[in-house]
Order: C-alpha cells, then structure tokens, then sequence
C-alpha cells in the first residue's frame, strides 16, 4: 500500500474543494448539508465504480444505479474556504473539516460557542493505496473514551470497540452469536460518541472489506481505527450528531427512507423447514392452521420454507413440487380463509441441473465467468449452480415473469429473498452491468439488494392497490427501502438469545429498523420448554415474530410442541397482539419519522451513564422497557431504570419507580418483566383478534400518567392496514397531550385524517393506585369517541 501524503489545491468549486494528490489523485471535500460532508477519493483521478445502490437521499435510485458524482437530494449549503501552503479549511455553520500536510484531516464541531474537536485521521499515514491495482485503506484516531456502534447485524457486544469486523456477505448457518464473524450483511456504518457528542462514518464501497475498532495495535502509531477495502473507492460520509439518534436519522436519510409495510407483517408468523420438506406437505401446512385454532394462538401468516420447490432432497427456485403440494391454489386459499397470508422462500441460484438452468443461460442471464463465455459456476446447497444477474435488464424480467406466475398468480402474497449472499468467489466475474460491465467484487452485495427490488415490484404490479411484504437475509446499506429483514439462521442456545437482541439493536441503529430473529433458534436441537417459553417472550417485542427451525434432531418449533408451557406462549403472543395498536403506530414512525423500533436504552437517555454498559435491556419505541430474561432458571429480573424526569411503571403491577436506580423484578416462567415510561400512553387492541381492520373493533389507551404537575404528549397512528390511502389522509393520526395536577388528569385528544376505524369508542385505563381524576377534553368520563 502506497502511502498518500502531499497535496495542492486543485479547484474550488459551488459545492466543492478538490486536491490535488501526490500530482496524480484527486480529493474531493463535499458540503452535502449543514452536518454533512462527504470525502471521495479518485485513484489516478478515475472512479473504480462511477455509480451507487446505496445512497438515495430522494427517491429511489435508477435500477442502473446513482451517478455517484450527483448531488441531487442534497441541500448543498453555502460553505467557507481558508487555506495555506500546510493546511485547508472548509466549515458550514456546524461542522469544520481541515486537511493538514501529510494528508491527514481533522473534524471539528460548532457548539454554539465555539469550534471543539470531534475526530481526526492517524496524522502517521491517514489514506493508502495499492500501488499495482485495487484495494483502499483508511486510518482515524481512536480515543480511549471512546463508544462505537453499528456495523449492522454483527455478533458480540453492542459497543464494538476493541474487535476487527468483516465484511463479506456468508451463508453463516448455525452461527456463534457472540463471536462468529462475518455474517449475511454489508453495512459500513460505524456511530462513534466521544465527549457527549457523536458523528457517524459511512464507507460506500461495496467489495469486501474490514474495519478494526481497536484490536490492532502499532508501535510506530498512536492508537488508531482502520478501513480497508479489498477493491472499488474510498468514497465516504462524515455525519455529525449531536446525538446518536440524529446520527442514525441521517444514516437513513441519506440511504433512504423504511418501506411502511402492511400490519398484518406485524403478526405472528409461522415457518419451518419441516413442513415443507415433509412429504405430504400440503396437509402439513393445512394442518398448521388446525392447531392454531385448536390451541387459540393468534397467527396472520405463513412462511413456506424452500422444500415446496424440491426435487428429491435439492431446491430448485419457482419450481413446484406437486407430489408434496398438489394443488398450490387451493392450498393458498385455506390458508387466506383462515386469516393467513403466504410468503414463499425464493432463491437467486440455479442449479447446474434445474429444469429451467439451460433456459436462462442462453439468454446470458447468469453471471459470466471471468475467463470463459459460460456462466460462472459456485458452490450453493449440495451442489453447484449459477447465480442470476440481476444487473441484466432481461434477468430481472425473467425473475418478475416467474414470481407473478409462479407465486403471485397462485395465492402468494409475499417473497422471502433467501441465500442472497452471492457467494460468488472469484471476484474478476462479469456482471452485465445495466451494458457496462462491472467485476462482481465490486458488487456483490448489490445483487441481493436488487433482487428484492425485483420481487417488490413484482409484487407492486400485481396487487398495486396494496402495500408489498417482503423478506430478504442478505443486502447492505438501502435495503430498508425494500424489506423486512432477520438475522439469519441462529444456533438455539442461551448465548444466541442474549446475543440476538444486541445484535438487532446494531441493526436498528444502523438504519434497519424491521428486524427480528428466528425465535427458538433455527439450528442445533430443539430449545428446551423454559429456553422456548423466554424466547418466544423475547421475539415478541420484536418487530419481526417468526418462530422457525430446522432442528438438527428433526424435531419442530412449534407455539404448542411442549403441552406444559402451551398456555404461557400463547399468553406472550396475545401481548403482542393486545400491543398491536403501538406497535402499528411505530412502524409508522418508523417510515415517516426515521425513528427506530428497536432503541438501546442509551439512545433516550444519553445523559445516562450507566445506560451505556452492555445489558440485556431496550426499548420498543420510546415508551416500553424490555427486560427479557435470557438466563436459565432466573425468576427475577435485575433491570437499570434509566434516569428520566418522571420514573417508569412496572406494566404488570403499576409500581412506580424513580429513574437511575437499579430493581429487582419478579420474572416468573410465564412472565415477561416490561416497564414503561411515566407519562407514556400506549394504544391497546384485542389479544384475540388478529390484524384485519375490519375485526379491529376494540381500543383502549392505558395512561401512564407522570407524577406531580407535568404535561406530556404523543400521537397515535391507525389505517386500514395495507393500502396506500394514508398519503392521501385516509388515515388516523390521533395526538394526545396528557396534563397532571394533584387532583386531575386532563387528555386532550385532537384527530387528523378521514379514516374511520372500525372501533368508534376508546377506553381509557389508568394503573392501579392511580387516584386523580380522568377529564377527556373536558369531560369527566373515562372514555372517548370518534366522531
């Protein structure tokens, strides 16, 4: 690696200040918005890939990819230029960056007082380059006081310091939650907080990479953090904060905003590869719907796992094995009389001998080979087949045309995009490019990305008057804009359970807020029923609630495989359901607001020290406070109260409780020890009913009124749950300000919007204990109806 260390000033341009590297690279220093700049190197003054998937600060981008000069979607603010033989100076009115010889650069941030240091490049070499070819590094220092997050789905601790981290798309079945790296995922995003503020750094390259937090160490270099990428640009975003969550709002702003997808996602989910790799798998799946009744366990969708496409034991995409499902029709329509929806499991590779693989290689629709005209050739599920490139305008026709008529046409509601992760190893092979051909080592994780562009569009075109589901395992930063998403295929174990939620929390700051994981865990041996009942308690305060295994003694993760504790998992999903109102209302949020599901209870509370040390604790929305238990034969529940102005409520027992103190909660087997924020007010529904609006006949809102003489507020999202209508206004948005005193409470509740629900009246709950009076906008009443 060459080290890159003199500079001239090139050109000053409207939006920009270029350099002039070591007479034969060009640096360009962007002022993007008033927090945001944007640093992009050019090797020999040409860009390796002259476009991007992952930046969308508007619109989606082309299918072809975003001219990655373009400033469209920026606000480009004015900004200030100073500089000499040794240094260069560009600041907008809140962050400052300047370039010192060597090439180095240092951040600064306005504090409304004056400028104080937020970050700075290793002044001992900051930016190399391989000499003969690809391949990029970049050097920062690292503080001691330092706290970093994200990365997006990676295992371990929350706070990533001190590790080395891949990226590099793998099939990780059966992974070590604490330690196994890399996974499904490419998110170059690191958080980092540092002296009560906070900014974030984006690398947009799409090769494989590596970032190390701390683990190396140097003699000849003070303490530093590094980025190397195997091949493509060093092209990065510098986002200031102040906080952690505006850094994460930028991060989606900048990568694009999350799909807001229909309620019944919401649901519980049923999957597992039992069923459909069962020879009778019609009747299986049938059955499923049997028992849910049986044993009253609410449910709005099914995902069938890839033994529907089988051939003997190998999968073989939009194929339909009518032995095992002999009528996929009449299949989809039990399943949608019973309230359930379908979502099928698609994969991106052909097999060497799918019906169907000479089909679409003399059409060119498979990644070539770097050396010979023939389709490339990997490794994928016991053999080897060819990867579809869905860089070709043809493929991604191909593809369409199969999941409208092979899924959509027969009662499929959704795709589930899995073995996404194009293991595609020699990185020289040739993707068509949109007519520009591009190596795959500069875009392999593009390919999953739009993939399940692909199949949203499919979906958008043959249902257009409803919101599309889908489900994808592998991507980089973007695919929120298409997707639900998991963290792949767990091991069962105490250690993932405890991993997993830190693990989704990463994801949630990282800008992917749909998120959940198997519950149960998908490999190794069944979970015992005390692991099963606490899981199941877990991935319901998840976004995502699908419980799926393909259990290495061959058994199922059913709701009711352990008949003792049946009545306590179907107990932890009518919570979820009974929560649904809430939940409904920050996935709404989430889409219209940026503002993330899944919190790390830091993220509210940064003034709060002991909020930033690894715990099992988060937040859903703001509100709510999960304590899962996730040790074996715990009963109770030490949890850290966050430090906040008015306390929180124990939800099973209404206790108060003063903030930044450290309780002790029962956690019984059939309890799920939650707390909630004093001054919240949380939307209740039915624990029996199941998403459909027109059954969403009941509502309740249980106040959790702060002590004393305060006033608090919130807003509350409704609609008919999958159609377009609420960019019309044919929605619900009912605010709520909720005042105290020491003998009343007064909600005032103001609607928006033309929507009517199908429940006219809601009740209002107070916790126990709670003695004040209840006026609803003035009235002395308990309840309050829409008009």
């Amino acid at each position: 690696m060459k080290t890159l260390k003199n500079w001239t000033l090139q050109q000053q341009a409207d939006h920009f200040v270029e350099l002039n590297v070591e007479d034969r690279h060009l640096l360009r220093l962007y002022v993007l918005e008033s927090g945001l700049m944007r640093v992009l190197l050019k090797r020999n003054g040409e860009l390796a890939l002259n476009r991007t998937w992952s930046i969308a600060p508007e619109e989606d981008v082309p299918w072809e990819g975003r001219d990655r000069e373009s400033l469209a979607g920026f606000s480009l603010p004015d900004f200030k230029v100073e500089h000499d033989a040794q240094q260069l100076r560009v600041s907008s009115d809140r962050l400052r960056v300047t370039v010192h010889q060597p090439l180095c650069l240092s951040w600064e941030h306005f504090d409304g007082t004056t400028w104080q240091p937020l970050a700075a490049d290793r002044h001992t070499g900051a930016y190399l380059l391989n000499a003969h070819g690809d391949g990029v590094e970049h050097y920062q220092r690292r503080q001691p006081q330092d706290r970093v997050y994200g990365l997006g789905e990676k295992s371990g601790d929350l706070n990533r310091v001190n590790r080395r981290y891949e990226m590099r798309n793998l099939d990780a079945m059966g992974y070590n939650a604490q330690s196994t790296d890399p996974l499904y995922k490419h998110i170059p995003f690191t958080l980092t907080q540092r002296d009560g503020v906070s900014f974030g750094l984006f690398y947009d390259n799409l090769s494989s990479s590596w970032l190390d937090l701390g683990n190396e160490l140097d003699n000849y270099h003070l303490p530093y953090r590094r980025y190397r990428a195997e091949a493509g640009d060093l092209d990065y975003y510098f986002m200031l904060g102040p906080k952690l969550l505006d850094v994460t709002k930028a991060f989606v702003r900048l990568t694009g905003r999350t799909l807001f997808q229909p309620k019944w996602s919401l649901g519980y989910s049923g999957s597992t590869m039992h069923y459909t790799d069962a020879p009778d798998a019609q009747q299986q799946l049938q059955s499923f719907i049997r028992l849910c009744r049986e044993h009253e366990i609410p449910c709005d969708s099914f995902q069938l796992s890839s033994g529907y496409t089988s051939i003997n034991n190998k999968r073989y995409v939009f194929n339909w094995n009518y032995d095992k499902v002999p009528n996929p029709n009449a299949m989809s329509e039990a399943f949608h009389r019973a309230g359930m929806k379908l979502a099928a499991n698609i994969k991106p590779c052909l097999l060497q001998d799918h019906p169907r693989y000479q089909e679409v290689a003399s059409q060119g629709l498979f990644i070539r080979d770097s050396e010979r005209d023939r389709p490339e050739r990997s490794v994928f599920w016991d053999d080897e087949g060819s990867h579809l490139d869905f860089t070709h305008p043809q493929a991604v026709r191909w593809w369409q045309d199969n999941v409208t008529e092979q899924l959509l046409a027969k009662g499929i509601d959704s795709t589930w995009n899995d073995n996404n992760e194009y293991e595609v190893w020699d990185g020289e092979a040739r993707c068509h490019g949109f007519g520009t051909e591009i190596a795959i080592k500069h875009i392999r994780p593009v390919m999953p990305l739009l993939m399940m562009r692909a199949s949203m569009e499919a979906q958008q075109r043959f249902a257009p008057e409803k919101r599309p589901y889908l489900i994808s395992r592998s991507g980089c930063a973007g695919m929120q804009r298409y997707v639900q998403t998991w963290s792949g295929d767990n091991r069962t174990n105490w250690q993932t359970l405890r991993y997993n939620i830190r693990m989704g929390l990463g994801m949630s700051l990282s800008g992917l807020f749909n998120v959940g994981h198997d519950v149960g865990g998908f490999s190794g041996d069944k979970p015992d029923a005390e692991l099963f009942v606490r899981w199941v308690q877990n991935g319901v305060m998840h976004p995502r609630f699908t419980i799926h295994s393909w259990n290495d003694d061959h058994t199922v993760n059913e709701p009711w495989m352990y008949p003792e504790v049946t009545s306590m998992i179907r107990e932890a999903i009518r919570l979820r359901y009974r929560l649904m109102p809430y939940l409904y209302t920050l996935a709404w949020q989430a889409s219209a607001q940026d503002e993330p599901m899944l919190r790390p209870t830091f993220l509210d509370h940064e003034e709060d020290e002991k909020t930033y040390q690894e715990c099992d604790d988060f937040l859903l929305g703001r509100d709510v406070l999960v304590a899962s238990v996730v040790e074996q034969g715990a009963r109770e529940r030490e949890v850290y109260l966050p430090h906040n102005a008015h306390g929180w409520y124990d939800w099973h027992s209404g206790n108060w409780f003063a903030g930044g103190q450290q309780v002790t909660l029962d956690a019984p087997i059939d309890r799920l020890p939650l707390l909630v924020r004093a001054g919240a007010a949380i939307p209740l529904g039915s624990c029996e009913s199941t998403t459909n609006a027109q059954l969403d006949n009941i509502r309740e809102l249980q106040l959790w009124p702060a002590p004393g003489e305060v006033t608090t507020q919130g807003e509350l999202f409704d609609d008919d749950g999958e159609s377009h209508g609420w960019r019309e206004g044919n929605a619900l948005w009912l605010s709520w300000s909720l005042k105290g005193s020491a003998t009343r409470l007064d909600l005032t509740l103001e609607k928006r919007g033309d929507y009517q629900p199908a429940w006219h009246e809601m009740t209002i709950l107070l916790p126990p204990g709670e003695t004040r009076e209840l006026w609803v906008n003035g009235e002395k009443t308990a309840r309050y109806r829409l008009v």
